[in-house]
């Protein structure tokens, strides 16, 4: 018998923040700017989020020349010194090829910066970039995911830790600090596509991240069924479950667009190359920008409906919107960031709201 998918929210708060991979950003001419320019400016559009009303601002890992945020951590510290309501997390932490400890640490330490607003999204790592970078091998992909995070769930625990595994060494009434101020670090697991990777995030009690970045987002409705069927075999409360999808908005649907796809078909063609993606034609590009496709490109209404019918269809109560393209400029950004805010966001309430 098929479950029904929850209902939206599931008794949870709404949430509604933004996430970013750091694009290289580019100047009004269109002149690619350095990586420290793009990681100054990033700061800029973290403040600014907080400043328009939203709820979290989450940057991820990356190693390369394209997306320069290699210490995501580092710029998500400046951003909540800056800033007194917004929730700063990882949008995701490769934790494969990380040590969970160091994780822990580094998160817990932004915890205490932002008085209790952070929050880390685990992913296995769908950009293998950092795999040779750290001297991990792909072939152990699986076995190192599941150790760590079994190691990370340890950590939340608390003081004296007890572990041992096959990737690091073991732990034996270890004192890992800091120490987590109050209560626990909300932690994620981001899925991509992985049944085993929705049944994990529920074995350890950790949030479930849908990372929908092309095609229709309902066909993740069964991994939301899946993921509640889970935590009721391990006996666990609900946990939340979030949305995060690429888009942009700007004042009109024909803006958007036309700022938004020619990055989109440079940046797509570009990693095509190692990642096996389709290059996109204008006609798919429109799909995924219509009601049934994963990109949210449009002006605030038609970006604010399309989340709303999705978070319904779901069962979820939250949506980050993976925001930025490599090439964009700064300003475009901060006008997305604006709008989202100060637009998008009051509007989606509303029609969750009725």
């Amino acid at each position: 018998m098929t479950t029904a998918v929850p209902e939206a929210g599931g008794g949870f708060p709404l949430v509604l923040g933004l996430d970013t991979f750091g694009d290289l950003t580019s100047d009004e001419q269109g002149r690619p700017l350095s990586h420290a320019q793009t990681i100054r400016d990033l700061v800029e559009q973290g403040v600014l989020a907080d400043q328009v009303g939203l709820d979290f601002f989450g940057i991820g890992e990356h190693h390369t020349d394209d997306f320069p945020l290699s210490a995501a951590d580092v710029v998500l510290g400046a951003i909540a010194a800056r800033t007194e309501r917004i929730h700063v997390g990882s949008a995701v932490t490769v934790l494969s090829s990380d040590d969970p400890v160091r994780v822990f640490q580094r998160y817990s330490t932004l915890n205490a910066i932002s008085g209790g607003r952070a929050e880390v999204i685990l992913g296995r790592g769908s950009s293998i970039d950092s795999f040779p970078l750290f001297g991990y091998d792909l072939a152990d992909y699986e076995d190192l995911f599941e150790e760590k995070t079994n190691l990370f769930a340890e950590l939340l625990k608390g003081s004296p830790v007890n572990w041992e595994g096959k990737t690091r060494a073991s732990l034996h009434d270890q004192d890992v600090v800091p120490h987590l101020e109050n209560g626990t670090l909300p932690t994620w697991i981001g899925v991509g596509g992985s049944p085993q990777s929705v049944i994990r995030a529920a074995h350890y009690g950790f949030s479930l991240m849908l990372a929908i970045i092309g095609g229709s987002p309902s066909r993740f409705a069964p991994f939301s069924q899946l993921f509640h069927k889970a935590l009721d075999s391990f006996g666990r409360d609900p946990l939340p479950v979030g949305v995060h999808s690429p888009g942009h908005v700007a004042a009109t649907d024909e803006q958007a667009r036309e700022e938004f796809w020619p990055r989109y078909l440079e940046v797509i063609t570009h990693v095509s190359k190692t990642r096996g993606f389709a290059i996109p034609t204008k006609q798919s590009f429109l799909a995924e920008v219509g009601p049934h496709g994963a990109l949210f490109v449009g002006s605030p209404e038609t970006v604010a409906q399309k989340i709303a019918a999705n978070l319904k269809t779901l069962g979820a109560n939250r949506f980050d919107l993976k925001y930025g393209m490599g090439g964009l400029s700064h300003a475009a950004l901060m006008t997305n960031i604006e709008l989202f805010g100060t637009q998008v966001a009051p509007r989606v309430r509303e029609l969750m709201a009725s």
